[in-house]
């Protein structure tokens, strides 16, 4: 591949743009793509320790560290409306089940990940700590099967937990 198509960056409106503007309601309109550069495999990964969301019952503020790491195809999510796009989780009112499946959805929808997972590790209330994973890959292809492998093994050896 040759170098990233610049019409994609112009493209953009929040990287570089000073003016931030803070949405405190989900929304998936903030989530915008650049080229990937590179045909091979490789994961990028990216870890929001400051999620917020709340919870749909009770509307308590719930926090977790949600990591989503994906194997591009054509297309990368842009850091900083990920960051935005996170972030207009704060004043949401879903279950943690929910959060970490329409996050995947949406990044699905954006870029067509050859494969994608999303674990969100959400901090106890009442004693109890909830971890939800989700995962996808691209129907037909070995991304399909490593999705199956890695949702069959992804909690066989439990980290340490220091995040909570």
């Amino acid at each position: 591949m040759a170098g990233r198509d610049e019409s994609t960056l112009t493209d953009l409106k929040l990287l570089g743009n000073q003016n931030t503007e803070y949405l405190y309601s989900y929304n998936p309109e903030i989530l915008e793509a650049v080229d990937s550069m590179h045909e091979r495999d490789y994961f990028v990964k990216f870890n929001c320790p400051e999620f917020t969301s709340l919870c749909p019952m009770t509307g308590q503020p719930d926090f977790a560290t949600m990591y989503i790491s994906f194997i591009p195809d054509r297309k990368l999510v842009e850091s900083k409306s990920l960051k935005l796009y996170l972030f207009s989780f704060r004043n949401h009112g879903d279950f943690h089940e929910d959060c970490v499946n329409i996050i995947m959805n949406d990044l699905i929808n954006l870029i067509e990940p050859r494969y994608i997972e999303v674990w969100g590790k959400f901090t106890p209330r009442g004693g109890l700590s909830i971890d939800p994973y989700c995962n996808y890959g691209k129907p037909g292809t070995k991304y399909e099967q490593m999705a199956e492998h890695r949702m069959m093994n992804h909690d066989m050896y439990p980290e340490k937990i220091d995040n909570r």
